[in-house]
């Protein structure tokens, strides 16, 4: 116990991170909690708590679920084999594989590979330290120039596989709201069941919806999936589709960032868009038209958020 009260959280986030970029790195690979440790700093005993603390996972848990995950994007392909698959995960048979995947999925690999339905895919939560002088910080990049990259992109007429909450109108009321046990979790299981989907026209978003796709009892902001017209394979229980009219959407794309200031470039985002005038385009904002939408943060890219607009004079 002493060990947990002499080290400051700040390390204790640093070194889960560490073995979360160990474990990406090597998934492929035997990893033992032995060389976890290593990467970590600290004695097995606390790597394994501080990873369940901080993951929701044991570091073996966290590990099996990462690679099935894995295993189950090359199959959803159809050019591989299952053993192959099995194998390439570090899995010592196709019986110890394919009973692994049936317990996370609910299928087996061999029925995935063929039918490639929507599956709750394991998509990792990055443990980040989040700077105790976050406001300050804010003031201060608020007032510093940025490049902004601003261009208005076709959508076409489509489905989109949304996952509803109650009440939500962002991001992290939504996650409260998603599933039964709320928070990170829910929010990650229901990303992970989009990003499964093969025949996706783009990443999954989350969106904020214009009044005439909100039924009554819904929230305004939901996550989901782009899919074409034909798309008509059964929908995992909780989701339902919408249909979509052709739209043209102006994106704004920040500047890279760091994994953890991404409050940050979101909220610099927000900001340009409160003051962005799209008549300079010839266009104005369409916001009952389509939904607004943001891509996931990943710092190398920057911020992406995307608003509906029409021509201001359309021929």
């Amino acid at each position: 116990m002493q060990e947990v009260r002499n080290i400051r959280q700040s390390d204790v986030v640093h070194a889960v991170s560490r073995m979360q970029d160990y474990i990406e790195a090597h998934v492929s690979e035997p990893i033992t909690l032995h060389q976890l440790a290593g990467t970590a700093g600290y004695s097995q005993w606390h790597c394994e708590r501080i990873f369940r603390e901080l993951t929701g996972k044991s570091p073996f848990e966290y590990i099996r679920a990462l690679r099935l995950s894995k295993a189950a994007l090359i199959l959803r392909e159809g050019r591989t084999k299952v053993i192959d698959v099995a194998f390439d995960f570090v899995f010592d048979s196709h019986e110890g594989f394919t009973k692994a995947f049936s317990r996370q999925f609910g299928l087996p690999p061999g029925r995935y590979r063929r039918e490639t339905p929507a599956i709750p895919l394991f998509m990792p939560y990055r443990v980040s330290v989040t700077p105790a002088s976050q406001e300050k910080e804010r003031e201060i990049m608020s007032t510093t120039t940025k490049t902004v990259f601003v261009q208005v992109v076709e959508r076409p007429e489509r489905q989109i596989m949304v996952k509803r909450g109650v009440k939500a109108t962002d991001y992290y009321t939504y996650c409260n709201e998603a599933g039964d046990k709320g928070g990170c979790e829910a929010s990650e299981r229901i990303w992970g069941v989009l990003s499964s989907v093969k025949e996706a026209l783009y990443e999954p978003i989350g969106m904020w919806l214009p009044p005439k796709m909100i039924p009554e009892g819904t929230s305004k902001y939901v996550q989901g999936v782009e899919l074409p017209l034909d798309y008509h394979k059964p929908l995992p229980e909780g989701y339902e589709m919408i249909t979509a009219p052709p739209c043209k959407m102006m994106v704004f794309q920040g500047q890279p960032y760091k994994d953890e200031d991404y409050e940050e470039a979101i909220f610099d985002i927000w900001e340009l868009m409160k003051t962005y005038n799209p008549k300079l385009y010839g266009y104005e904002w369409a916001d009952e038209d389509a939904p607004r939408f943001q891509l996931s943060p990943m710092g190398y890219r920057g911020y992406i958020e995307a608003r509906p607009v029409r021509p201001v004079n359309p021929v």
